[in-house]
This record gives structure tokens, C-alpha cells and sequence, in this order.
């Protein structure tokens, strides 16, 4: 090709921010649109936890592979965004502890380094923890915060030439003859002007909103918005994340963040991704089931309570039964429509194997034989997006 290909992202949350530094990596022209700022979305209410696969390990061991593995390249590429704590464990009851076993093995079969501790000595290393829980285990968790996250992503992409059109809101693909796609139709929220985008590739990065996208184009793609309550509070009465020794379930985990900490969460099915009030019932059994595993959280004192939806693949009615995977959708290998490739699925610990996997596919549809360098080079500090 005789000038650079252009590539436009929709969504400037986790993916379509490492996507975008991916990509200019690789040599694209690449333009980041989103209706909102930078991780508005989903991404930036996430509770924050840098996944070691330990919650994933029985029933989703691929998950939990995936978490691990980028755990530890986020931990090397962006040492300024994460708190590289390690997390707990515990069983409460006797049905937890008939859980450990699973626990360990499927641990064992994903590789995940685990560490049990005898409940006095957990107690004397994190004080605040239930006291009379009956089993503890360490695992390499970690925290992140969600907006530095995607800021370091959107600066490294910054750097390599990668622009971003923030509050302009996709409003329709521009398409060919052949129904294929060939640019975004814009209207810019600041200026209330629109405007068609013309791309050699238009990347759909939203989330729980990538079938909204895609039938923008009459494609479909299996996402399934499941959102969640979560509940965060003005002290920090903890050092590590802590998960409950059991089946994913609501109110299984309690995380540090910075000087907050946040419990979390609830999983339920929405039709309306842009309108999911915060339930008060689910906060209130947010706060009951963190205080099982810090018990003066009953004490704490609220900051606030809210919601993200996440964007799970396959159509069960049953969102807990749903991988946290993530799947790339290129639509002219599907449904015979080219120009758009979808994104979607995974965890904020993944979204860095998401871009290159999305990257990959862009890159070989596209005709360019760059890999991927993501994996090793540093990100930009985060502070660097707004130095200019």
C-alpha cells in the first residue's frame, strides 16, 4: 500500500484503547470515535481487579489462562496503573471449604500459583478479614485504576500518530454497493455538527453495545449485557482483594482502591444498556455479603453505589453461565460484509490480548505483515494524554 491504511475505532473504553495503540504500532492511521470521554463507559466503573484467573479457574478454565497471562504482561507494561498486591481466598462455611478442592485443582490445571495460609497468620497479615473464616489462600492478584488504565493505552497510541474524536457519537455506517462498510456517520455532541468518516477498516470496540453497532450494518453479534451493582465505600480496610471461596456468586469480592474500597457485584439481564437504574435491594445485599468477609464494612461509610454492564458472549438467559472470554467477529468471513471486524467479551484484564487478536485480524485483511509489539513495550504514563 502506498499511504498508511485507516482504521477507525469505535469505543475509547480498555479495548478500543489498546487496540488503537496496537494498531498505530503497526503502522495504521488510526481514529478513536466515542460518544462519550475516554473509559465513559463500562470501563470506567469496573471494580478494578487485575484478574490472576482464580475466580475462573474451575468452571472457565480458558478465562482464567487468558487472565493470568495478561496479569502478568499488564504488570511489566504498565507498572504506573497497578497495585501489584496479591489477593485472598476464604471459605466462610463448610460448603467453601468443599469447594477448595476444586478450587485447587482447577488452579493447578490453569497454572495459577496458589499459596494456603493458615487462618492466624492470614488474620495477622490482613487484620480486617472475618475471623472466623476457616480456610485462606494467596493468589497473584492485583488492583488497577480503571481510568489510568485506559489513558495509558490512549497516550501510547497518541504518541504513534493515533487521533481521538471524543463526544462524537456514531449514528450509522457508511456502506458500499456491496453493503460493505466504508466509513462511520458522525454527529460531534460539542458542536452539534455531522459528519461521514471514511476508513479502510472500522473496528466496532463497544462492549456491551456491539450489537447495537452491528445492526447498524444488518449484522448481529451474540453479546449479552449483563450489568452489575457495586458498592463503594470512604475507607480502606484492606491491602489485597478479597474473593469468597466459591462459585462466582453476587457479592464475592471486596477491593482495595486506592484509598476506597469497593464490593462487588450483582449479575442480572438488561434490554436497555443505556438506562440500568441502581437497584437499592442489590445494594443492600452487597453490603450484607461484603460484611461476611469484612466484617466493618457494616461500619464503613458509603461513597456511592453504582452499575457497569458487561459484555458477555452467547445468548443464555443465565448471565453466571456465560464465559468471560472474549471473541473477535470478522463479518466478511461470517456474514460476507467487509470493512467491519467486532470486539467483544473479556475482562479489563484481557483487553490488551483483545487489541491483538483484533489487530491481527485487521492487519491481515488489510495486507500488513507487522506482529504485534504490545507485549513488551512500556506504556506511556497516563498524565501524558492531557500534556499537549
Amino acid at each position: 500500500m502506498t499511504s498508511r491504511p485507516r482504521v477507525i475505532i469505535i469505543g475509547a473504553g480498555f479495548t478500543g484503547c489498546a487496540t488503537a495503540h496496537d494498531l498505530a504500532l503497526r503502522g495504521c492511521e488510526v481514529v478513536v470515535v466515542d460518544r462519550g470521554d475516554i473509559a465513559s463507559g463500562t470501563s470506567g466503573r469496573t471494580h478494578g481487579l487485575l484478574h490472576s484467573g482464580g475466580r475462573y479457574c474451575v468452571d472457565d478454565q480458558e478465562s482464567a489462562v487468558e487472565c493470568l497471562q495478561e496479569n502478568t504482561i499488564l504488570r511489566k507494561i504498565a507498572p504506573g496503573c497497578i497495585e501489584p498486591n496479591g489477593g485472598w481466598f476464604i471459605a466462610l462455611n463448610d460448603e467453601d471449604l468443599a469447594y477448595r478442592s476444586r478450587f485447587l485443582e482447577g488452579a493447578e490445571a490453569c497454572h495459577i500459583p496458589v499459596e494456603e495460609v493458615p487462618v492466624q497468620k492470614a488474620l495477622e497479615m490482613e487484620p480486617a478479614l472475618n475471623p472466623e473464616m476457616k480456610a485462606a489462600c494467596l493468589v497473584p492478584d492485583g488492583v488497577f485504576e480503571p481510568l489510568r488504565l485506559a489513558l495509558s493505552f490512549a497516550a501510547s497510541a497518541r504518541d504513534r500518530g493515533a487521533s481521538f474524536r471524543l463526544y462524537c457519537e456514531v449514528e450509522g455506517l457508511c456502506v458500499d454497493g456491496q453493503g460493505n462498510v466504508t466509513g462511520v456517520c458522525l454527529v460531534d455532541h460539542k458542536t452539534g455538527q455531522r459528519q461521514e468518516l471514511g476508513g479502510d477498516m472500522v473496528v466496532n470496540a463497544t462492549g456491551a453495545w456491539a450489537g447495537k453497532i452491528a445492526e447498524l450494518a444488518s449484522l448481529t453479534v451474540p453479546v449479552q449485557a449483563t450489568p452489575g451493582v457495586m458498592v463503594a465505600f470512604e475507607q480502606r480496610l484492606i491491602n489485597r482483594p478479597v474473593n469468597r471461596l466459591c462459585a462466582p456468586a453476587d457479592g464475592d469480592i471486596v477491593i482495595p482502591q486506592r484509598r476506597m474500597m469497593v464490593v462487588g457485584t450483582t449479575s442480572f439481564s438488561v434490554e436497555d444498556m443505556d438506562y440500568v437504574p441502581v437497584d437499592e435491594e442489590q445494594v443492600a445485599m452487597m453490603v450484607e455479603r461484603g460484611a461476611e468477609l469484612v466484617p466493618a464494612i457494616n461500619q464503613a461509610r458509603q461513597r456511592s453505589a453504582y452499575m457497569s454492564s458487561r459484555p458477555l458472549i452467547g445468548s443464555s438467559q443465565e448471565a453466571r453461565s456465560l464465559s468471560r472470554t472474549f471473541e473477535c467477529f470478522d463479518h466478511q468471513a461470517s456474514e460476507g460484509i467487509g470493512g467491519l471486524v467486532t470486539i467483544t467479551g473479556g475482562k479489563a484484564t484481557t483487553c490488551r490480548a483483545m487489541a491483538e487478536q483484533t489487530a491481527d485480524v485487521v492487519c491481515r485483511k488489510l495486507g500488513i505483515a507487522a506482529g504485534c509489539e504490545t507485549r513488551e513495550i512500556p506504556l506511556a504514563p497516563y498524565r501524558q494524554f492531557y500534556s499537549d
